[in-house]
């Protein structure tokens, strides 16, 4: 059964002090009714109090563009939709009295469809007219749609046109869509890097660009090489800014590795000493394991960040992949595992989540893994990289370099002192120097590109020493041994 129609009007009756009564009579729909017969009047030209002789010379690139139209309309509805257009005339303004406004700057395509609006609450946005209709409606201050335009923009985004967007939002005075515009570019930095509009930059918007906290980078490697690539573009002109844009970058975040391998083979570096000596500065403090400065902090992305628990043990290991969302405090149940595994460990290395090691203790036997698993939170899916030279259950796992550590644990009865390392980049595994101690159930970190193993079981007794890996030299040295025995120690390293 259909519902009743909705009633066209509304009545109330209200008693008066003396018994008598008022009626009240509204009828909804009459404002819009009352616009569409003003909007056809100005369609045929009658009872029109003015006309907008509309002269766009346009500029620059635009400057074909120019044209010219003259639009008849009336002065209160333009007054009641543009606060410009009610100053205009009824401000005492000299436009007050005429019955020709001369209109400057708007394209006349432009101004037509502004003035449609101004009679029917409805404006056509696309791509051909969206930057002559927000900058009228901007210089109108038709604030709404001014926001029409600008979630139309906002929808547009790409690599190739966001920095364009950006300036263009910033230069008539859009703030909302200038934020969007820029959070889409940290976000998306990598791919921006390789567009035209990115190397148009100014040498001072690319330094405030790559400064920025914000940027999403899986390495700080593709800020260095951005910066490089502009100069390239122009080197003739761009020598002068390498330095500059240097200190823009978090060269603190890069590798050893990296560092000596661009100052040996970057053609603008080995021309620039000065470049030169900046980043061989900071290859010795890596080296020598000193703290990066307090004013070269690392970055810090607009991205959710997420707290993974693979595996695991309840009667029997588990295949289990949960992400903790520190935002709206839920859990997330992502792929599992391809083989239950529990004693794993676990890291992130370039946005990408690594199971290591562990075992698979089922009814049917237990099984000490190996198996190097990868997770790819874009996917939400598992692929299996190189494994390790021997299973290790109860491992500890750090990171320097973007390098994954696999420390200690166990196969069988065996009880590993030794340690071997995996790039990503390669999907190689390659052995170090073994700890001093057997350790499993070992907890590791990483601090100031230095690996410290903590704790753990040697086979025979749990531990309270502590010893620490220098990659430089290949060594393990002992430190300070913990106030407490312990063994399967959490642990989190402060950077490395």
């Amino acid at each position: 059964m259909s519902s009743p129609p909705a009633p066209e009007c509304a009545a109330e009756v209200t008693p008066s002090a003396g018994g008598s009564s008022s009626f009240s009579y509204s009828l909804a729909e009459h404002p819009t009714a009352a616009l569409a017969v003003m909007n056809q009047l100005r369609l045929d030209r009658h009872l029109c109090d003015v006309t907008l002789s509309i002269r766009y010379h346009g500029d620059g690139d635009d400057a074909a563009a120019a044209a010219t139209a003259d639009i008849p309309a009336h002065k209160v509805v333009l007054a009641a939709s543009s606060p410009v257009f009610k100053a205009m005339f009824t401000a005492g303004l000299k436009e007050q009295g005429m019955e020709v406004v001369p209109i400057e700057g708007v394209h006349p395509k432009a101004m037509e469809r502004l003035v449609e609006f101004a009679y029917t609450a409805s404006v056509a946005v696309g791509e051909s007219c969206v930057l002559h209709l927000m900058n009228g409606a901007v210089m109108y201050q038709m604030d709404r749609v001014v926001r029409a335009c600008a979630d139309f923009l906002a929808r547009q985004l790409h690599p190739s046109n966001a920095i364009g967007i950006a300036a263009f939002a910033e230069h008539i005075g859009c703030p909302d869509l200038h934020q969007r515009a820029r959070e889409y570019i940290y976000m998306h930095f990598g791919e921006v890097s390789k567009q035209e509009e990115f190397f148009n930059l100014s040498h001072c918007q690319l330094a405030t660009l790559v400064s920025r906290d914000e940027l999403n980078v899986r390495c700080e490697s593709e800020v260095f090489h951005a910066c490089i690539n502009w100069v390239k573009h122009d080197c003739a002109n761009r020598r002068p800014y390498v330095q500059a844009l240097l200190r823009a970058v978090r060269c603190h975040s890069l590798t050893p590795h990296f560092l000596q391998t661009q100052l040996q083979r970057c053609e603008i570096l080995r021309a620039d000493s000065r470049s030169k000596d900046y980043l061989a500065q900071i290859f010795r403090d890596l080296t020598l394991h000193k703290a990066a400065p307090a004013a070269a902090p690392g970055r810090a992305p607009k991205v959710g960040q997420l707290i993974y628990a693979a595996g695991g043990y309840y009667r029997h290991s588990l295949c289990f992949l949960e992400a903790f969302n520190p935002r709206d405090g839920s859990w997330l149940r992502l792929a599992d595992l391809q083989v239950p595994r529990s004693g794993l460990g676990g890291c992130v290395v370039g946005g990408l989540f690594y199971a290591v090691g562990g075992r698979n203790n089922a009814p049917d036997g237990n099984t000490d893994s190996a198996a190097l698993d990868c997770y790819n939170p874009m996917t939400n899916s598992w692929s299996a990289c190189a494994p390790m030279s021997v299973p290790r259950n109860r491992i500890g796992v750090g990171v320097i370099d973007g390098l994954i550590y696999a420390v200690g644990g166990s196969h069988g009865c065996v009880h590993h002192s030794s340690v071997e390392r995996y790039d990503p980049e390669r999907d190689t595994w390659e052995r170090v120097a073994p700890m001093q101690s057997r350790r499993i159930g070992v907890g590791v970190a990483a601090l100031h590109r230095l690996l410290y193993a903590v704790g753990g079981f040697d086979g025979s007794s749990r531990l309270r020493s502590a010893e620490r890996y220098h990659p430089e030299s290949d060594t393990w040295r002992p430190v300070a041994a913990m106030a407490t025995i312990r063994s399967g120690a959490g642990e989190r390293g402060g950077g490395g």
